[in-house]
């Protein structure tokens, strides 16, 4: 049984959501938000590759999902959404306790995801512990995709290690595939090895409109930057060529949403033209976004079942990248790299930095922040800036990898608008 399956629109509700949809298409490019309208739900479920998997094409993300919120994904389950993705380190765990209080009883249901942290000294037995952690938080006996997570270093997607965990783990049940997730700076080197090594199910990776050169190619005139991301969509289609399964996060470019309220016009908001322009590429199976409230998801399920964008959309997209892209790092640009003698990984520091700034996330920022290592801690005794300039879209870097340390590290003080 796929999940999601049995809770679709029977044929004649059916037919009259898809009347008034037409309506709301004819007179605003929008589905309508009338008071007599059902609630929004998901209207589509795409196929995950060839792993067979159905999944609602809006899914559910919990990197922010925090303890005794299981009503927020009891409200996704009942908006149809079905996939579930997590991971062992989201909100120190609770995470994954949370999703799994909240699924027990409905496995059947849903698909779950979770991810490790993979830093190359792993055994095969320390990643079974891992997976058997997230199994007992999650109260399962296995997930259905299993990532190697925040991949930026190919030699560490070769580990023999992790393919002789993943082959032990697939025989065990405890995973149906295998994935890797990845919006670093060499995302672009890590994801070719991915989709040609034909040892992963399934790639979850970084892709909005900020990253796609199409869509600068509309508004080229006056535009103050380029995309820096042509390798991307090539990503994609091979992934799609080669029955990959692929997944999109970071759909939102920064997801600064309340720049965009005053914007919004005729029931579209940011959130879903930025959605629907990531589903109108047919070689995206389905998004994931972190989902915090029953407002918000509801918000999101508006761009379900879309497959092109909405006629308000480009405009109101066009506004958020001239807002806010002198102050976004495009993270998997990775113009940076190499402009630190003391290798401060710029781009993965400034990620963190979004987290904190832009999704308010302060938890989840120095969760992640921990992961780099030494962080941006040489910047403390920095005196030659030679990171300066080195931003294809003129961030001024060197301003803020050292308060970002200082507040991502521990260290006390606030992080700098831009």
């Amino acid at each position: 049984m796929t999940p999601g399956v049995d809770g679709e629109l029977g044929r004649r509700e059916f037919l009259r959501r898809t009347a008034l949809a037409g309506l709301g298409a004819g007179v605003l490019g929008l589905v309508p938000s009338a008071p007599e309208a059902a609630p929004p739900r998901v209207r589509r479920y795409n196929p995950l590759g060839k792993t067979g998997l159905k999944i609602s094409d809006i899914s559910f993300g919990g990197s922010r999902l925090g303890s005794g919120e299981e009503r927020v994904v009891l409200h996704a389950l009942d908006r149809g959404i079905n996939y579930f993705d997590t991971a062992e380190s989201y909100t120190g765990g609770s995470s994954e306790t949370t999703i799994g209080n909240a699924l027990r009883g409905k496995r059947d249901k849903v698909y779950l995801t979770s991810k490790v942290y993979v830093s190359g000294g792993e055994t095969r037995d320390s990643l079974m512990r891992s997976l058997e952690g997230s199994l007992r938080r999650l109260r399962t006996d296995h997930v259905d995709v299993y990532f190697h997570h925040a991949v930026n270093d190919v030699d560490r997607l070769k580990s023999p290690e992790w393919h002789a965990f993943t082959d032990l783990a697939k025989r065990q049940g405890k995973i149906r595939f295998s994935g890797a997730s990845g919006h670093a700076g060499r995302l672009i080197e890590c994801m070719d090895y991915v989709v040609d090594s034909g040892r992963f199910d399934v790639i979850l990776v970084s892709y909005n409109f900020g990253m796609d050169p199409a869509f600068y190619q509309r508004f080229t005139r006056g535009f103050d930057f380029i995309s820096r991301h042509p390798d991307l969509p090539r990503i994609l289609k091979k992934a799609k060529a080669k029955g990959v399964g692929v997944v999109a996060m970071k759909t939102l470019m920064g997801a600064r949403l309340n720049d965009m309220r005053p914007y919004e016009r005729g029931g579209a908001t940011f959130a879903q033209a930025a959605f629907r322009w990531v589903l109108s590429n047919p070689d995206v199976d389905a998004l994931i976004i972190s989902m915090t409230g029953q407002e918000g998801i509801d918000e999101y399920l508006a761009a379900s079942g879309w497959r092109t964008t909405a006629r308000q959309d480009l405009p109101l997209l066009y506004r958020y990248a001239k807002l806010n892209g002198a102050s976004y790092c495009r993270h998997a640009c990775n113009d940076c790299a190499g402009a630190c003698p003391a290798g401060v990984p710029i781009a993965d520091v400034l990620r963190t930095r979004m987290y904190a700034v832009d999704y308010g996330d302060l938890r989840l920022a120095r969760g992640e922040y921990a992961l780099l290592g030494a962080g941006a801690s040489a910047c403390l005794t920095c005196t030659h800036q030679a990171c300066a300039g080195s931003c294809t879209y003129g961030l001024p870097v060197q301003t803020l990898l050292r308060p970002t340390h200082r507040m991502l590290s521990g260290r006390g003080g606030a992080l700098p608008a831009v």
